[in-house]
């Protein structure tokens, strides 16, 4: 093994990557053939590496996770807008263009990561004292050690059996790929000229494009040849760019048909008169929706939108001051603060059990500054004398009574009456109905979140170097609106005025303001259900659809120029390489007070390590500060470029990838096609593998049944492209807990022969099944049973309970008497005869028989459906086993196209309830109505 530095444990490496003259280490132009030489014989060529699976995945034990901050838990800022265009000052300057070597240094202190806490792919991991990143701590367990990483039918690894699974998937598509071109080329040359005359069609959006009557395989065929991977392309008229399921006339009548049936059962009984009017306005409603997807007339040029309006924004209510008895206590005193002191003091006191960051040195720190700034401006603090009280020391400031009465109105809250929070919330929708919705083009479209921020504590993301710092409130002078000129602006709150009236029609934000921490831009969008949001997602995965046309001459060509004697092509070549095997996202560079977060192209020395002869480890801050930790096995010349990427003299500090930026590498992809950038590629090799995965599936059985099917190849499509994650750290008690639902289940079945029994005692013998069926199940004792038993008795009594506090509450809001609590006991009686029974049962060993008229017959069905339940749960646990260290959610909202969702469940007749929530299913109502079973990617 070569001693040589890069073979070196992170922990291990003591250079500090900069040379005397203070600059990072660079690689050469070129790479000579001698090396390259030198390189091969060092290392010996290894076999050809399984494409794009994971050795050892996930973050390391030893790291802490934040929790992710929020505005209202929704909004994130963004740079820009998503039309590129910038409202910065002119003066910000922008590092993107620059080579990495130039750009600000990035801050190495160790961070901790923040995931959000809903988040189906951020890691659950233990955490140490203080949440550093260890780089010798312990790794994530390797993949054959763990239980998703074998097979029921066979003793193969399952990452064995996925890595040939990918490499035929990866030579279908580029089958695929030649013969969608070979089709195109045969298109009329007339129709492909007409097409190349119309310079328009280049800035129309794939919706807008003409259809083509033939299809093949899910695919229409396109009118026009693709361009060769060195020249910049244009966008060909392809079905491809378009919904395949868009209804024929016959289709939409028959929809119409179904309507008008409809409407007819529901209104029978009634009028022919009410009849003919229900219908028309059924015909109406369908006539008023608007299927933008099916709109040839609607692009996605430079114009968002003609008119638009809206209400503003809502601002949080003005601060309230505590209670005289409610004081800040410095050195065991108490001290009065004026009111914007008052505030920023209960920004802190209210969040005292959010330990994480209360007891954070840099969140205490920052808090403390900006605290004692506040009190400068505002006078100080002052005892019950009246007489100045210098706060100098934070360590004396004790923020528990302020705590102690945000705790009791927290509880007080959550304490009221189901009725009265109803209430209160219906008053906080009517306040809040004008803004939450707008008029964009004419249509009523929801709004996002067009609450402002409310003022409070900053967490950042990691151990961000700001953590703990005043989010000022915004106040109406820093809110520029962007509404139509023909619209009237929404007032401002009175006394005050809007930074700027615009009229930006490229933009589809509503609202923004820059925040004082980070000086980010903050916006106010549309919702994820809107017609604006649904057709940004679209475009997402018909742009994915389009690289499946280029996917091969992608590939061949970055392998060919794996070998390049030019280093930017070769480094370049390694990067897509990385990105498109093992789902690497490009990475940008980060400021000075920004947590070191990374991707590929901003791989740093420390990032990888090299295992001869293939392995490569990477270990990295990732998106959201989540600890990227990744061993794969890479083809021998990425293994050796990287190896070169890596010599001396560089050291930890140097970039991997200094001859590279994300900009440049984008460029380089926009040549096989428009808008082609590294992030689709995550998209592409996910829809496409679950297209693969979906086309040759044959699901059979009950609903349980076929959704673990659908869960088993979102499984495959999840570790093929590396959306894995550890196991959670309360998935063994999740787990017991069915365990326990299921012996229930068999209990009650149990319960249910013993009365077949009661009714008729030689029924053991007659049986068929044998004396056996009786007998209690082996997963079964008699210690388990008594305490099942004492559960199901606690379980009465809490419904009992339950039920008569939420009658009793609905009496009390209807103007009614209260039940007393001899009512209650009355209730509770049932409880304890169910205690008595079980007691009597467990005595005599004899369960009598339950319910009106029981007999055998009836009794057998109960066990057909006990039988179904357990059947369900079994599946279900077996699934949830199975997808313990996989991020489904990850896969299937962000990368899995939602159209191959639908299509499985149209052709396998489960309700698409069973996949997407409500919020999915409105996020992604384009998806639901515009495909068919027959629909492919």
């Amino acid at each position: 093994m070569s001693s040589s530095d890069d073979d070196v444990p992170l922990a291990g490496r003591k250079s500090n990557g900069v040379q005397a003259n203070g600059k990072l280490h660079k690689s050469a132009n070129t790479i000579p053939k001698s090396l390259d030489k030198a390189m091969d014989t060092a290392n010996k060529p290894t076999k050809h590496a399984a494409p794009g699976i994971s050795i050892r995945n996930g973050p390391v034990e030893t790291m802490d996770l934040d929790q992710q901050p929020g505005v209202n838990g929704k909004r994130k800022g963004r740079a820009k807008m998503s039309n590129g265009a910038s409202y910065k000052d002119a003066s910000d300057h922008s590092e993107e263009d620059e080579p990495l070597s130039k750009r600000r240094r990035v801050s190495k202190s160790n961070t901790r990561a923040d995931p959000p806490s809903d988040s189906d792919d951020a890691p659950l991991v233990s955490k140490n004292a203080r949440g550093k990143i260890v780089a010798a701590g312990k790794k994530p367990p390797n993949i054959k050690e763990t239980s998703i990483g074998e097979s029921e039918e066979s003793d193969v690894p399952l990452q064995e059996k996925l890595a040939k699974e990918k490499a035929v998937i990866e030579q279908r598509a580029a089958k695929e790929a030649k013969a969608i071109r070979k089709e195109e080329a045969k298109a009329p040359a007339k129709k492909r000229s007409k097409k190349l005359d119309s310079d328009d069609d280049d800035e129309q959006p794939l919706v807008k494009k003409k259809a083509s009557k033939a299809q093949t395989n899910g695919a229409s065929k396109a009118t026009s040849k693709g361009a060769r991977a060195a020249k910049a392309v244009k966008k060909e008229d392809s079905d491809d760019d378009k919904p395949l399921s868009k209804s024929s006339s016959a289709k939409k009548q028959k929809d119409t048909k179904a309507a008008q049936s409809k409407v007819k059962k529901e209104t029978k009984g009634k009028s022919l008169k009410k009849e003919e009017t229900e219908q028309d306005q059924e015909a109406e409603d369908e006539e008023e929706e608007y299927r933008w997807w099916e709109d040839p007339t609607k692009g996605d040029g430079t114009t968002k939108w003609t008119t638009l309006e809206h209400a503003g924004v809502v601002f949080p209510p003005p601060y309230e001051p505590l209670p005289r008895n409610v004081k800040l206590l410095y050195d065991g005193n108490p001290v009065s603060l004026a009111p914007e002191a008052e505030e920023v003091a209960t920004f802190f006191g209210s969040m005292l059990n959010s330990t994480h960051n209360v007891e954070n040195p840099t969140f205490q720190k920052n808090f403390f500054a900006d605290f004692q700034e506040i009190l400068k401006k505002t006078g100080g603090a002052k005892d019950k004398d009246g007489s100045k009280v210098e706060i100098k020391e934070f360590t004396k400031c004790d923020f528990k009574p302020m705590f102690e009465f945000f705790d009791a109105q927290r509880a007080e809250k959550k304490a009221l009456p189901a009725a009265e929070k109803k209430k209160l919330k219906a008053e906080k929708d009517a306040v809040e109905a004008p803004y939450m919705y707008c008029m964009w083009d004419g249509r009523k479209q929801k709004v996002g979140n067009f609450r402002v921020e409310p003022p409070g504590l900053f967490r950042g993301r990691g151990e961000h170097p700001k953590t703990g710092r005043v989010k000022k409130r915004v106040k109406p002078e820093q809110i520029t609106i962007n509404i139509g000129k023909e619209a009237q602006v929404p007032p401002a709150p009175k006394g005050h005025n809007w930074k700027e009236i615009k009229h930006d029609q490229e933009g589809t934000w509503l609202a923004m303001w820059q925040e004082n921490i980070n000086n980010a831009y903050k916006y106010v969008m549309l919702a994820a259900n809107s017609d604006v949001k649904g057709q940004s997602d679209y475009k997402k995965f018909e742009k994915a659809r389009e690289l499946k046309k280029h996917i091969d001459r992608i590939r061949d060509d970055y392998t060919l120029e794996l070998k390049d004697e030019v280093m930017a092509n070769r480094q370049r070549a390694t990067a897509v390489y990385l990105i498109d095997k093992f789902a690497l996202r490009a990475g940008n560079e980060k400021g000075d007070e920004e947590a070191d977060t990374v991707g590929c192209c901003s791989l740093k020395f420390e990032h990888v390590t090299l295992k001869p002869p293939n392995t490569v480890i990477f270990d990295f801050l990732g998106k959201d500060s989540i600890r990227f930790y990744d061993e794969v096995e890479v083809d021998a010349q990425a293994f050796k470029n990287l190896k070169i990427f890596k010599k001396a003299p560089k050291a930890d500090g140097d970039e991997i990838f200094d001859r590279l930026t994300t900009t440049s590498l984008n460029k380089h992809l926009s040549n096989y096609m428009p808008g082609l950038t590294a992030k689709v590629f995550r998209t592409y090799n996910a829809s496409y593998t679950m297209s693969t995965l979906l086309r040759d599936m044959k699901s059979e059985g009950s609903i349980a049944e076929k959704i673990k099917d659908y869960n088993d190849a979102n499984r495959k499509v999840a570790i093929l492209c590396n959306h894995k994650r550890t196991v959670t750290a309360g998935h063994g008690a999740q787990m017991e807990k069915l365990g326990d639902r299921i012996k229930g289940l068999k209990y009650q079945k149990w319960r249910v022969k013993q009365m077949m029994l009661h009714l008729e005692p030689k029924l053991k013998k007659k049986d068929k099944r044998g004396a056996d069926f009786y007998e209690l199940d082996e997963d079964l004792d008699q210690e388990w049973i008594r305490e099942h038993q004492k559960y199901l008795v606690e379980e009465q009594r809490q419904k009992i309970e339950k039920k008569f506090g939420k009658d009793n509450e609905k009496r009390k809001a209807e103007g009614e008497k209260e039940m007393k609590h001899k009512e209650l006991e009355e209730r509770l009686a049932v409880a304890e005869e169910l205690a008595q029974k079980f007691k009597k049962e467990n005595k005599t060993g004899t369960i009598e028989a339950e319910g009106r008229g029981p007999s055998v017959e009836k009794l057998e069905q109960q066990l057909e459906k006990l039988d179904q339940r357990i059947q369900n749960m079994a599946f279900q646990a077996e699934d949830k086993e199975n997808n313990k260290e996989v991020a489904l959610g990850t896969s299937k909202i962000n990368y899995i196209d939602p159209r191959l969702t639908v299509v499985f469940s149209k052709k396998f007749n489960v309700p698409i309830e069973k996949f997407f929530s409500k919020t999915l299913r409105e996020k992604f109502d384009w998806a639901v109505k515009s495909v068919e079973e027959d629909w492919e990617f």
